[in-house]
Formats: C-alpha cells, structure tokens, sequence
C-alpha cells in the first residue's frame, strides 16, 4: 500500500517493536485494503483509533456484505472477551463460582457437553469461547471471509447468547475486574449496541446495564 508521497506503509509490528508502539501504522480507508482480511482489519483500526466511538465502529460502511459485517465484528468480540476471561481467572474458580450465574435468578447451562449441563463459570467461559472460535473458523459454516451464506448468517444469534453471558457473570459478580476492562475496552457498550442493533439478541436477555438503562428481568436459561 502507498501514501501520497509514495512512502510504504507496512502493516506490521518488526522485532524490537515496543509494546507502546504496537500497531501504529496509519489508517486506511477500507476500499484501499487488499486483503481478504480487509473488514477485520478496518474494524480494528477503528477500535485502535478510538474504542469509546461504539456508533463508528459499528457503522457499516457503504456497499459492504451485511452477513460479513456481524461476522467479523462477532469474531472480534470473542478475541477481546479472551482477555477478559484471563483477567476473571484471578478471581473466578470452579471453588468460588461453581455455576455460570449472572444474578442470583439466572443459572446458564452449557452447551459443550453431549448434554448441556450446569458448569462453573470459568470453565462455561473457556468452553464458550472455545466452541465460538470452533464455529466461527469453521470451513463449512464460514469458507469464506468476503462472503456467508444467510444460513451461515443465521447462526450468529445464538453465539451471542452464549458469549454475552461472559459479561453477565463478570458484572454481577466480579464488578471490579468488568468496570477496569470495560474502561479500557468499551465491549460490553459495543456488544449491547451490536446485538441491539442488528436484532442478534433480544432485549430482554440485555441484563447488564448501559447508558443506565436497566433491564433485569428474573429467570433461567437454557444453554
């Protein structure tokens, strides 16, 4: 890739890179990324640039595949919702959670045993994530990074249910780690307005609240 001056810009971080250098390279618009990768690329750049700015990073540009859009945004959020699951390792232990609970009425079943059965919490969020990656990567499901079928498509809804209840548990009972990571990250913001806006989950299933709009209705859930 060239800027104006013909100088070239290489997307890439060389050995000896300090950490507080990583990725600075400059932006670029999406129609000037050659690459198969281009959406993940530039919804990265987006988060760099500004991971407060939740209506940017989640406004599609013009032209681009919808199904490829909530694709590669729902890969990205099970990236990030990686280091907030190392984070909760600290505190979250199949002795001190041994369900997935989110509030004392909600008990989350998972989905990775033959039978989806009760797990303690930390495990339901490494299994979770782990059976997201396994789906997402998935060549039968997603052979193609520029393309989904809606069938494909249609599939997304229910990882969303699964990983959002990674921020319920994190929020109710490990305050402290969700609002560091949510302070630097804004993902759970930018999941509730992902998920809200491409009608991926519904509101009622919101129970963490943002922009002080609560919405706590009592329950169980199935995996």
């Amino acid at each position: 890739m060239k800027m104006a001056d013909s100088t070239t810009i290489l997307r890439r971080n060389r050995p000896g890179t300090k950490a507080k250098d990583f990725c600075r390279w400059a932006d670029e618009p999406l129609e000037e990324m050659d690459s198969t990768l281009a959406v993940q690329q530039y919804i990265q750049q987006l988060i760099k640039r500004d991971p407060s700015n939740v209506e940017l990073i989640l406004t599609m540009p013009e032209a681009q595949d919808e199904g490829v859009w909530k694709y590669e945004h729902l890969r990205q959020f099970c990236m990030e919702l990686n280091d907030l699951a190392v984070r909760l390792q600290k505190q979250c232990s199949p002795t001190t959670c041994t369900q997935m609970t989110a509030t004392d009425q909600w008990i989350f079943l998972c989905a990775a045993h033959k039978t989806p059965k009760e797990c303690p919490a930390i495990d339901y969020t490494r299994h979770t994530l782990d059976g997201a990656a396994c789906l997402l990567n998935s060549n039968k499901y997603f052979p193609s990074r520029v393309s989904i079928k809606e069938s494909s498509v249609t599939k997304l809804g229910s990882v969303c249910r699964r990983v959002y209840r990674i921020f319920s548990h994190a929020y109710f009972h490990h305050r402290r780690i969700f609002d560091e990571f949510e302070a630097e990250t804004y993902l759970c913001h930018r999941f509730t307005h992902f998920v809200t806006k491409y009608n991926l989950m519904s509101k009622e299933n919101l129970i963490v609240p943002i922009n002080e709009e609560e919405n706590t209705t009592p329950g169980e859930s199935e995996a």
